[in-house]
């Protein structure tokens, strides 16, 4: 009898094994998690490619109308460009693709007399699809995708001379410094010949450039002083009311690493919360951290005081709105261009929106930070509205080359 029930045990133990072993029929398995692959803006072009293609179906141009709005300071971007191309040096980068020099010119000059002509945002979009054929970016990945960031002249308190308030410096370019023809930084000259230059760890930790008098000014803060070398340029008040310019000069040929990025990345501000605005707050309340997150940053900027400006890449003024900086070794130099994204707004009770932007603008700087066909920023334009607008700006959108067709009457 003891045998016969612990045999019919061992086979209700097995029958309850052989059920917990085969899923019920009508069970759904869990779906797969969905992942959205990251979108690598600064991915440079593969061999071969040109960042540039002609749109050949007009269903795929833009419209035009909205650049008609701001004449006044597109007009001023244009002369710009002009004294650019004026220069026998413009010369050296062209042709772009099929495009000469003297198409560039005449492109700018049509353009011109075609914005001081027309009566509104229609005429100046009919006339621009008749007369101009339209090129768009590649994007990072082929499908016309550019990320559109800001940048601005912020104005900062500092002093020429080190004081308890001011101890940050901005340095001169050493003249240790070896650049390539095209001013490309190639790296530093030693008795052993030409060695990579100083990081930013080295230079601000290390005191690399300490006593060789290369200071040109000095901030109130680190983070200032950062802000002007990822801005290119500043306007500095000093101490006897007077007011200096600062602009780039060079660089030390290191890779650029985003600072908003970093804390991004380690959770200390969420993605969709980051600007300069947060950034700024982030350090506000932690400023022991501020040196460790900003020398992961080999990128060093060097100045040179400036009368006007701020100035391009390709030594002309730059104009708020009307002025982008790109790869210049992808994109032609001092070209018209049109911008098609969402830009930051300052409401009349203060909130920061986004809201749709469109606009003509000039392609006359380039940055540390921009690379590839994926990439482009605007300039906003000086002083602390200009900062706080170019810190939100982050949208993906279209960019656009105008070129004025062959055979194209320029009036």
């Amino acid at each position: 009898m003891l045998r016969r029930l612990c045999a019919l045990a061992s086979l209700i133990l097995l029958a309850v094994l052989a059920s917990c072993s085969t899923p019920p029929k009508n069970l759904t398995p869990p779906p797969e998690v969905a992942t959205t692959p990251k979108k690598e803006y600064s991915r440079p072009l593969p061999p071969g490619k040109v960042a540039l293609e002609r749109i050949t179906d007009p269903a795929q141009i833009p419209d035009f109308s909205a650049g008609y709005e701001d004449k006044e300071g597109l007009l001023a971007s244009i002369a710009q460009s002009l004294t650019f191309y004026a220069k026998p040096s413009s010369a050296h980068y062209f042709p772009y693709l099929e495009i000469s020099r003297d198409q560039a010119v005449n492109s700018l000059r049509a353009f011109r007399d075609l914005l001081n002509s027309v009566s509104s945002g229609g005429e100046l979009n009919r006339i621009v699809r008749e007369r101009f054929d339209v090129y768009r970016s590649v994007g990072w990945d082929g499908s016309g995708a550019v990320l559109f960031t800001g940048y601005c002249e912020p104005i900062y308190q500092g002093a020429k001379v080190r004081t308890e308030e001011f101890r940050f410096p901005l340095y001169r370019l050493p003249e240790d410094l070896v650049k390539a023809t095209d001013g490309t930084p190639q790296g530093r000259l030693t008795d052993n010949g030409v060695v990579p230059y100083f990081t930013r760890a080295e230079i601000d930790r290390g005191g690399a450039l300490a006593g060789k008098n290369l200071e040109l000014v000095w901030l109130r803060s680190p983070l200032e002083s950062y802000i002007c070398h990822v801005q290119g340029s500043a306007r500095i008040q000093l101490p006897d009311g007077k007011e200096m310019k600062v602009g780039y000069a060079g660089k030390n040929g290191r890779p650029y690493a985003s600072l908003g990025q970093a804390l991004v990345d380690e959770g200390k501000v969420p993605a969709d919360e980051m600007s300069l605005a947060a950034i700024k707050d982030y350090f506000a309340a932690h400023p022991d951290e501020i040196e460790n997150y900003l020398v992961r940053n080999d990128s060093y900027v060097f100045f040179q005081e400036n009368w006007g400006g701020p100035y391009g890449s390709i030594g002309c003024e730059v104009t708020p709105w009307h002025t982008i900086a790109t790869d210049k070794s992808v994109f032609p130099r001092g070209a018209l261009a049109f911008v098609v994204t969402v830009a930051p707004r300052v409401e009349v009770d203060g909130r920061i929106t986004k809201q749709p932007y469109r606009g003509f603008a000039l392609d006359q700087d380039t940055g540390g930070a921009i690379r590839s066909a994926g990439r482009c920023d605007l300039f906003i334009g000086t002083g602390p509205q200009a900062e706080l607008l170019a810190g939100y700006q982050k949208a993906e959108g279209k960019l656009y080359y105008l070129f004025l067709k062959a055979g194209a009457p320029r009036s």
